[in-house]
């Protein structure tokens, strides 16, 4: 290892945050080709050279019911990292999404002496306000990916660099729509992309909602063509779920292959999450689906600030594509909203014109801005 590069300690959870830590260490090694980076991390990060001492999956954990029941896993693995973490003295940790494991992480690394990066600033601005204390404490500087976030942490005297959203430099503006049909075996049918989630609860409170939509979407209108990409690892888990609630209807299981899947599609049926922003800078009318534990759901709603739960929405600050929630996300609500997007084109044609124009904001090469201000914390 170069001695004059960077260590860096880092932690992502799921599969977004995976994708998302990969993009930055991308960036990083374009800088500091050298660096050493270790700690827990996924597929696309060991593409970068990360050194994964616990596999990314393990914290894809949703909702405070279900936290609660893999409580004592994620404290003892948090502790040991910390241990680790500590001992390794790396010049710097970031933190890559992850809230709920990583703050209290950071926090503890920060008053070890160890510089602390929080890269995907919480959503405080649409629920759980006073972590805002919590990052304080935290950590030295949040990395934010939305362009409205630094000045919300300026006002709290919290360092932020607005770095764009890494999504929107990866994904085309031109939506190679003939080359994923191509690539995935799809002729010129209406095709419905499905996106239940990367975690294992969004499998368990989604997925079977989505398949009982593609069923009745089939059955109204027959000729459709469903797919699906499934998270690497979680095939087991939808497979029955397929056969429960879809078994007359094909639905194509795609090993992964979410972008082929979002640029080849008409319309898109996604969970609540990254999956939303990707499928808006894919431009896709999608229908978003949010489910979860009851009681999850009950305490989380308490703390909303703003009316809307997906990406694309918030980020336009409108209903700009439809939201079924808990309750109302009923299979039978979802086909129908789906089925909406096909019937108006003129509808889908505007919804699209707001994606291009988002996706312009938030494209602003991100692996180099996040390096750079990463850079200039370190002092190099």
């Amino acid at each position: 290892m170069d001695a004059a590069a960077p260590r860096f300690a880092m932690v992502a959870g799921e599969a977004s945050g995976d994708l998302l830590a990969g993009l930055l260490l991308g960036g990083l090694r374009g800088r500091w080709p050298g660096l050493l980076a270790q700690g827990i991390g996924g597929p696309k990060m060991a593409a970068q050279g990360f050194e994964a001492w616990w596999p990314h999956d393990k914290l894809a954990v949703r909702g405070y019911v279900e936290v609660l029941s893999h409580y004592r896993e994620l404290a003892g693995i948090r502790h040991q990292l910390a241990e680790r973490v500590l001992a390794a003295k790396p010049d710097m940790f970031i933190g890559v999404d992850a809230p709920d494991f990583n703050l209290e992480l950071e926090a503890r690394l920060k008053a070890g002496g160890i510089r602390t990066v929080h890269f995907v600033s919480p959503s405080i601005w649409a629920w759980r306000g006073k972590r805002v204390e919590k990052m304080r404490k935290a950590v030295d500087a949040v990395l934010c990916i939305f362009p409205f976030e630094p000045e919300i942490y300026a006002k709290q005297g919290i360092a932020a660099h607005y770095v764009g959203h890494p999504l929107a430099d990866t994904i085309p503006l031109e939506v190679p729509r003939a080359a994923a049909r191509q690539a995935l075996g799809l002729g010129d049918e209406t095709v419905v992309a499905l996106l239940p989630g990367s975690r294992r609860s969004e499998i368990q409170y989604i997925a079977p909602r989505l398949f009982g939509a593609a069923a009745e979407m089939n059955q109204l209108r027959p000729g459709l063509r469903f797919i699906l990409p499934v998270v690497p690892g979680l095939r087991h888990l939808v497979e029955p779920l397929r056969r429960q609630h879809a078994d007359r209807v094909t639905v194509e299981l795609l090993d992964g292959r979410s972008h082929e899947a979002l640029a080849a599609c008409d319309v898109t049926l996604v969970a609540s999450g990254t999956a939303t922003l990707e499928a808006a800078l894919f431009k896709r009318p999608m229908v978003i689906a949010y489910a979860m534990h009851a009681l999850s759901w009950q305490m989380m709603k308490r703390m909303r600030y703003q009316p809307w739960v997906g990406l694309p929405n918030i980020l336009l600050r409108d209903f700009a594509v439809p939201e079924l929630i808990q309750g109302d996300a009923t299979p039978q609500r979802l086909a129908h909203a789906t089925l909406s997007w096909l019937d108006d084109a003129q509808r889908c044609a505007d919804v699209q014109r707001r994606f291009h124009a988002l996706h312009l904001e938030l494209r602003r090469d991100t692996a180099r801005a996040a390096a750079d201000a990463i850079a200039s914390i370190l002092g190099r």
